[in-house]
């Protein structure tokens, strides 16, 4: 915890040392009813409707994932699955930030939407494929909960990116807010009801609904991509 909240001082230092971008608008006044814009504009609701997709699967990912792998590694008879399980999970979680990087890196190369689609359809794969690993050998295990972590986030902050990009000027905040609050209600959702699905079908299945999200989420950005508007994203590499 506390390397976590030294992380969060040095990078609100560094945001200092950002300069503002062209994009910058001045902020108009304060209207609610301006949130609905993120539904009524085409361009900014798809972008808005990838980015509940890839929240229906991510922190739900996150919350469970330890759970699944003590489970997995209980039924291949490991010593101190539990154990092993807790490092599992922060390997599959920390290994994220090779994702958030590379995802930044490769969106402003090839595009936002190429990104965040090739992103979910990886982790929608990964959804499916939890199941059928289940207790199998751990390394095979690791390895698929790694190319997860992985894919789960690295799409993450294009999402934010395409509506900064897609906004009206001085309307960017209002549109961030709304897009990052529909987000976070509705991981309240899939979190809650992952024990109700272990309950059900085992965790053989239990990870398989969270894969609606993304592939919902592929759907959306697909859609924007066709988008004439798409031409704002990434400097007209969408």
């Amino acid at each position: 915890m506390a390397i976590a909240s030294a992380a969060a001082m040095v990078g609100a230092g560094i945001i200092l040392l950002v300069p503002t971008g062209p994009s910058l608008g001045a902020s108009g006044r304060f209207e609610p009813r301006m949130a609905l814009t993120a539904l009524r504009d085409r361009p900014l609701r798809l972008a808005t409707l990838g980015y509940l997709g890839h929240m229906w699967e991510l922190y739900a990912m996150w919350a469970w994932i330890g759970a699944f792998l003590a489970a997995s590694f209980a039924a291949a008879k490991l010593s101190n699955p539990d154990q092993l399980a807790s490092i599992a999970a922060f390997a599959t979680i920390a290994i994220g930030f090779v994702g958030a990087l590379g995802g930044g890196f490769l969106a402003d190369r090839i595009g936002r939407t190429t990104l965040t689609m090739a992103a979910m359809i990886i982790s929608a794969a990964c959804c499916l494929l939890a199941g059928l690993v289940f207790g199998a050998a751990p390394a095979l295990v690791l390895a698929l909960c790694i190319v997860w972590g992985i894919s789960v986030i690295a799409d993450s902050a294009q999402f934010s990116a395409c509506v900064s990009e897609l906004s009206p000027p001085g309307l960017t905040g209002t549109m961030l807010t709304t897009q990052t609050a529909a987000g976070f209600a509705l991981t309240l959702v899939t979190i809650q009801l992952m024990p109700v699905w272990v309950d059900w079908v085992g965790w053989n299945w239990a990870f398989a609904p969270l894969a609606i999200g993304p592939i919902l989420g592929t759907i959306a950005m697909a859609r924007l991509r066709h988008d004439s508007a798409s031409a704002k994203l990434a400097g007209g590499r969408r």
